[in-house]
């Protein structure tokens, strides 16, 4: 197989029609759900039409909690097809029917070669160090010379002079001698079709114009070309995209952080807007943009700057981007995620008061529930050893005044509490750091929180005075 530079992208004069169809063996892992990304995007792109299609035709491994899993990764991200799902097996008897047309055409045969013959074929071209092709004799037979009862496959007839060459939107011009190709089943024994056969007629049968998938499906491309030249279907016009890698460029797996897309979202707590943006870039580019709205990516998209190399996944990015967008989040939204993923009685609505002071530095839902775990923490609290050790007599001591400071305060807003305290420092000769850090371990059992003064008014003054007197010496008292 050669391949040349990549074509200008094109359209085929038909009304734009994309699918993304996965196979439900699985969860929608990130390489599938990139795939429906592009699909979707360059429908939209051009005012067409994206379907989906659930390839379930391996009912040992199709299952109904990967077909829901699917289904539900594709909301998520906002990638729902424009019509009701496509599922393959039910349209085994049209998958068939096309077969038999091809039967009566002379484009397939009936092929009587047995699994033993097969194998001992095989096994000759191993050891003799060849590439082993179905070369059957029953591709030319009079079909009068079947042997009666017994079972057969049906093959396509592959083309066997020539080339066949593809204008890959994504790899340029691939070119295939068609000696390579062999006379692969489209029917089993048992008269059920074959993967090979049934995309095809799908294809086909939804109309669908631009196949945009992996590149591990490129050989599969000229095989299919045989029947759609075969039953004379207009051809799709096809975009085979480099697969992706983990870091160290391997070949993506579980060991750099690939998980199924509900993963991200229900373990990891990335935000779909996070995940849709970072799948854009994952071999896709406008220019320097590194952040890039739903409705930028609608406009922008195209096939011409997808790259031809594998990209690389990178979750410290995915978190990186996934802060930018809590940051941008509604605040409502943000406490309602969160609160999902905290314990006992969520005041949602404090929650949303303390987003802006809680998501300015979080990457992820899990953060933002773990920081902001001190606003419904109950008394007696918690205290972290690190916290603990900030605690001492002086300390305690200290925690008293600033008790005995703040409980007179009639204003208890951030800007009034702040300058109080710092008063209170000056007076006592101390940086502000030196109040602030037992407060802090006072208040919400860590060492690290938003703002000090932002979590006295997240607080309120009842709590927060409750809070200090627990840690705290009365104000005078002796001091070891």
């Amino acid at each position: 197989m050669a391949s040349v530079g990549a074509t200008s992208e094109k359209t085929t004069g038909r009304p734009v029609v994309t699918r993304f169809a996965p196979s439900p063996t699985g969860y929608l892992h990130i390489g599938g759900a990139r795939t429906a990304l592009f699909n979707w995007l360059y429908a939209r792109h051009h005012g067409g039409t994206y379907l989906l299609r659930i390839e379930d035709t391996d009912r040992a491994r199709s299952t109904e909690p990967a077909i829901a899993a699917i289904f539900d990764g594709l909301e998520w991200l906002g990638l729902a097809g424009d019509e009701p799902a496509t599922f393959q097996f039910a349209r085994s008897d049209r998958h068939a029917e096309v077969a038999h047309q091809l039967l009566e055409t002379g484009h397939a045969y009936r092929c009587y070669l047995t699994q033993e013959e097969l194998q001992a074929r095989r096994e000759a071209a191993q050891a003799e160090r060849r590439t082993f092709r179905i070369d059957s004799e029953w591709r030319d037979a009079d079909p009068a010379s079947a042997p009666a009862g017994q079972p057969f496959v049906v093959r396509i007839k592959a083309p066997r002079e020539g080339e066949t060459v593809i204008d890959d939107e994504v790899q340029g011009r691939v070119t295939v001698s068609n000696a390579e190709l062999d006379d692969f089943v489209l029917l089993r024994s048992d008269g059920t079709p074959t993967y090979m056969l049934a995309v095809v007629v799908d294809d086909h049968d939804m109309g669908v114009t631009h196949v945009i998938r992996g590149d591990d499906h490129l050989n599969n491309a000229f095989r299919q070309l045989a029947i759609i030249r075969a039953m004379g279907w207009p051809e799709p016009t096809y975009a085979h995209v480099p697969l992706i890698h983990g870091h160290d460029g391997a070949k993506l797996s579980k060991r750099h952080g690939a998980l199924g897309v509900d993963a991200y979202r229900d373990e990891l707590g990335v935000l779909p807007e996070a995940m849709f943006n970072y799948l854009l870039r994952l071999g896709w580019g406008h220019g320097d943009e590194e952040i890039i709205s739903r409705d930028q990516a609608v406009e922008w998209f195209d096939i011409a700057h997808v790259g031809k190399s594998p990209s690389r996944f990178d979750l410290a990015k995915l978190l990186n981007l996934n802060g930018h967008y809590l940051r941008e989040a509604d605040d409502e939204r943000l406490a309602a995620l969160v609160a999902q993923r905290m314990t006992g009685p969520i005041d949602e609505a404090l929650l949303a008061r303390a987003m802006p002071v809680l998501k300015v530095r979080a990457k992820d839902l899990n953060e933002l529930a773990a920081n902001a775990a001190f606003l419904f923490a109950q008394r007696p609290l918690t205290i972290e050893d690190k916290a603990a050790a900030l605690l001492t007599d002086e300390a305690r001591g200290l925690l008293g005044q600033i008790k005995s400071r703040i409980a007179a305060q009639n204003d208890w807003t951030a800007e009034s509490l702040e300058a109080s305290l710092k008063a209170m420092a000056e007076e006592l000769g101390l940086g502000l750091g030196k109040l602030a850090q037992p407060l802090r371990a006072a208040l919400t059992g860590q060492t690290t929180s938003p703002g000090i003064f932002d979590v006295l008014v997240l607080l309120g003054r009842d709590e927060s005075l409750a809070r200090i007197a627990a840690q705290s010496l009365p104000a005078g008292a002796a001091q070891d």
